[in-house]
């Protein structure tokens, strides 16, 4: 059986693309395919290391999960990590191969269609089915004469596409019929058909929408489906966090975490988020870190100085300081951990504009932003509560001082992090440390928690992913959705 390959567009960004397609590739293992996921280009500060020694796009690395796969860098062969408003690091093949300003990324972008399609083509010769994530929405159609993510790269490989709109916005008929309006015609004459995402009630209301999308874009309709809870069980995505509302309750360890501009991998937050004898809250700009808080951390970020500074802009270093004085307990994580130190400098501008900054001080370390990238898996044991745990590393820097003398974790054998003398203020290069059920527990009791905590986060994740897929089989008429597939080179009928 030869590969055969499709691809999911969206008509908007946040339309469900990216959990779509991990529900999608949850369906295909489920009848026996070995499937594969693939997004040309992402754009995203939540990246996940690959076992080759490189990264992708936290979504992926879920898609890939959802395909029983180890996370691989042909999954996002382009990825594009925010580092200002106009700057991004590109990352090609899991590699950091340099940052550019938004204008000379766009003018230079379709000389990235060639790694692309390698890591496209070794996926088709390895699997039976590669499901394709689009980005953003192909009604963009000023960006098309270079573009690499939508109807660029599947006019390129010759894969179809399904359209996917969001009832949810509003506007869902407007959006499908004014996509294939604006679509030139061979673009247009990719697309198979389109879903309906999120929809609340009873679908059958809707079947007067979808006749007349149908009537008006001459595409089928696979499936009007409706919103899913499962996908609030999975790991968070860019797009979504500040739609999620805050989870105190009143009971519980308190624990804040200010949302930074450029903040990255918050998905750590994730296993304490579902904890239930946690009340995890995030803290959006223009409020203060609430003083009742027992435990705040500093999550990971693609600018460390850049959101040094927006931070002390919020006022939040009085807050932490304050905090950490009081008698609080303080994590910072990769970027965060950085904060806590008492300088940092980038004289290249490594990590994002050339400079250096005085630290929040409450660790007795420093930090050089250095030009090598260290991204790896890790697994170690922790120093303070003797739980093994693992995660993965994505950092640029070198920390040191005399709080690293009491590390937080031993990683295959080196020493990683820095603590207090009294352990209340911590720091660590370890992203997912929380995923490890048993590392967590031990580390929510030293912080104050009661120690009831039952959640077995990979369990969660891959019940969630089940649910989904169930959830998203019920309303799609995926025999049909699937015989779109075609093999790569595939073009449609004149």
């Amino acid at each position: 059986m030869s590969a055969r390959a499709l691809m999911l567009q969206g008509t908007g960004s946040d339309v469900g693309k990216s959990v779509l397609t991990a529900a999608l590739c949850r369906i295909a293992r489920r009848r026996g395919l070995s499937v594969a996921p693939f997004k040309p280009q992402n754009m995203s500060n939540n990246a996940a290391a690959c076992p080759d020694g490189g990264e992708i796009g936290r979504a992926q690395a879920l898609q890939a999960l959802a395909c029983g796969l180890e996370p691989h860098t042909d999954f996002n062969p382009v990825l594009l990590k925010p580092e200002t408003d106009r700057r991004a690091q590109i990352v090609v093949h899991g590699q950091a191969v340099e940052a550019l300003e938004a204008a000379d990324y766009m003018s230079r972008r379709a000389r990235l269609m060639a790694p692309v399609m390698e890591s496209f083509e070794r996926l088709s010769a390895a699997h039976d089915l590669v499901l394709v994530e689009g980005a953003g929405s192909p009604s963009e159609i000023n960006l098309r004469d270079r573009d690499i993510a939508n109807m660029g790269f599947a006019c390129r490989a010759g894969v179809p596409v399904c359209l996917i709109g969001d009832i949810e916005k509003g506007g869902v008929i407007a959006s499908l019929a004014g996509t294939k309006t604006v679509l030139a015609p061979e673009d247009a004459a990719m697309i198979g058909g389109f879903l309906i995402n999120k929809f609340r009630g009873d679908p059958a209301l809707f079947d007067a929408g979808v006749d007349a999308i149908e009537a008006h874009t001459g595409w089928p309709c696979f499936g009007v489906i409706p919103w899913l809870s499962a996908t609030s069980q999975l790991p968070a995505e860019d797009a979504v966090i500040l739609d999620q509302p805050a989870t105190r309750s009143g009971s519980g360890l308190k624990v804040a975490a200010p949302m930074l501009s450029r903040m990255a991998n918050f998905d750590d937050a994730d296993p304490l988020r579902f904890e239930s004898d946690v009340d995890f809250e995030w803290i959006p700009p223009g409020r203060p870190i609430s003083r009742d808080t027992d435990m705040i951390i500093l999550f990971g970020t693609k600018s460390t100085l850049g959101d040094l500074a927006f931070l002390r802009a919020q006022g939040w270093d009085h807050d932490i300081i304050a905090h950490a004085r009081a008698g609080g307990h303080v994590l910072g994580i990769c970027g965060g951990y950085q904060m806590l130190g008492r300088h940092i400098a980038d004289p290249n501008g490594i990590d994002g504009e050339a400079g250096s900054a005085h630290g929040l001080g409450l660790l007795d370390v420093d930090t050089v932003m250095t030009p090598d990238k260290h991204v790896a898996p890790a697994s170690g044991t922790c120093t303070r509560t003797g739980e093994a745990v693992s995660g993965y590393e994505i950092h640029t820097g070198r920390t040191t001082g005399p709080d690293t003398s009491r590390p937080l974790f031993t990683l295959g054998g080196e020493t990683d992090g820095a603590q207090s003398p009294d352990g209340r203020i911590q720091g660590t290069y370890l992203h997912g440390a929380f995923t490890s059920d048993s590392f967590r527990r031990a580390w929510l009791a030293a912080a104050g928690g009661n120690g009831h905590t039952t959640l077995d986060y990979g369990a969660a994740v891959e019940k969630a992913l089940d649910a989904l897929a169930n959830g998203v089989e019920a309303a799609v008429d995926i025999d049909a959705l699937f015989a779109t597939a075609q093999p790569p080179g595939w073009q449609p009928a004149p």
